[in-house]
């Protein structure tokens, strides 16, 4: 894809709206199921938009780029070994991205969100925000949040209405420590319908064979085929 058929990334002058890339003009939009990507840390809106290529045509992406800036790209939030990390810094963070889909999903039959790793925790957080707003999650080689208590995650009511959601990720994955995936499997077997991938040789990346596997899930869970 070229970035003229994506659309341009623009920021709004008069609003905190995030850069956003779109993988169809605005007048093609409009009653399309939508799917919003996360990126990870150090990337940006244009790392994740080749997926696009790999999904159903129906779906209208929109890649969203991270607010903080983190070597060459950008970052969600602080990391969680940083002084500055906080489960404040995450609300803040979401709670941002949470008022732009508002401004969006009204033009759109559904929205589902995917998430690569950091970009992961922005969508898991989204959802334990607002379980019942989203036909579905995907979630590559990521992770999700301790709340800490934080009234803003409504897991009870995540765990009344559970979503679709798929993961897919490698055991071998270096960057995402055990603990970081124990709390996250704990957290998805309770609180969503889960499917679970695990793909050898794939380390902390996203191969053929997943992108095929979201590629069907999609299908499935939000348009109804096989």
């Amino acid at each position: 894809m070229t970035e003229s058929a994506l659309g341009t990334a623009a920021r709004s002058t008069d609003s905190p709206a995030p850069v956003v890339l779109w993988s169809k003009p605005e007048a093609e939009r409009g009653g399309t199921p939508l799917l919003v990507l996360f990126h990870g840390y150090m990337a940006d809106e244009r790392d994740l938009m080749g997926l696009a290529d790999h999904l159903p045509a129906e779906f209208t992406v929109a890649s969203v780029r991270a607010p903080l800036q983190a070597g060459p790209g950008y970052s969600w939030l602080p990391l969680s070994r940083e002084a500055d990390y906080s489960v404040a810094r995450v609300v803040e963070s979401v709670t941002a991205v949470s008022g732009w889909l508002d401004t969006v999903r009204g033009n759109h039959s559904s929205v589902s969100l995917l998430g690569f790793s950091q970009g992961m925790a922005v969508a898991t957080s989204l959802l334990r925000h607002r379980p019942t707003d989203f036909a579905c999650v995907v979630g590559l080689s990521g992770f999700t949040v301790p709340s800490e208590g934080h009234a803003f995650f409504r897991d009870d009511e995540a765990a009344a209405a559970p979503a679709q959601f798929f993961w897919g990720r490698d055991q071998e994955d270096q960057v995402i420590t055990p603990g970081m995936i124990e709390v996250t499997h704990g957290w998805l077997v309770k609180h969503t319908t889960l499917t679970k991938i695990l793909y050898p040789n794939m380390f902390h990346s996203i191969n053929q064979r997943e992108l095929a596997h979201v590629r069907e899930f999609l299908t499935m869970t939000v348009l109804g085929r096989r």
